[in-house]
């Protein structure tokens, strides 16, 4: 049971960082599996392409990124303008896949006409989201009780975990069935179509050796 539970708790979403180089134009989309209301934090930064020292700098402040989040019914649900640096904030209401999309803004394209642009970003799901020391720091926590709070959060995350995975091994069930039963259908139809052609051409042969006489 034990290390079901430690299975289990290193399975929850961590959180992870990552960076990625778009263009003028470009536009980058991650999909990220939520479960039904858990929290979602993401905060990204940005850098430039300088020719002179061939290396990757701080954006300008003028520079900002447009930050788009569907969730899985393709329903926006965050559509924001943030400057060079930002940090974003979105609670799923449905389970599933959700679309994250970032690119630059159009208006300032000038700033890096032509070049690279750099964009580090940080996303954090569930517990990764809470700020332990300052929730110990604003309810006077001892370290047993913060600990107590921490393993309470994994807790109802891992609850959440179970529950979309019970909700995509019934989306998958339905799915399964609705093909088998048109596979079904289908044997059914091909049958029906051999059937009906063997009756057509035992009825057009014997016609046929009736009219030459040979029957």
């Amino acid at each position: 049971m034990c290390a079901k539970f430690l299975l289990l708790l290193a399975w929850i979403h961590p959180s992870y960082a990552l960076y990625f180089h778009i263009g003028e134009t470009e536009k980058k989309c991650f999909i990220e599996e939520i479960p039904d209301e858990t929290m979602v934090i993401g905060k990204y930064r940005t850098q430039l392409w300088d020719k002179q020292t061939s290396s990757f700098l701080p954006s300008t402040p003028g520079l900002g990124m447009h930050v788009e989040i569907k969730d899985p019914d393709t329903k926006i649900i965050l559509s924001r303008q943030y400057g060079s640096d930002g940090r974003f904030t979105f609670t799923s209401h449905t389970p599933g896949e959700h679309q994250i999309c970032l690119h630059s803004n159009s208006t300032k394209m000038a700033l890096f006409a032509g070049g690279k642009l750099r964009v580090h970003l940080d996303i954090q799901v569930g517990e990764h989201t809470n700020n332990y020391p300052e929730i110990a720091a604003k309810d006077k926590l001892t370290e047993l009780q913060l600990r107590v709070r921490q393993l309470l959060d994994q807790v109802e995350q891992i609850q959440k975990e179970q529950n979309y995975q019970r909700y995509r091994e019934e989306r998958f069930r339905m799915t399964s069935e609705s093909t088998n039963q048109r596979v079904l259908w289908w044997s059914i139809a091909q049958t029906l179509i051999l059937i009906i052609t063997g009756i057509w051409q035992m009825k057009h042969l014997k016609s046929f050796f009736e009219a030459k006489k040979l029957v």
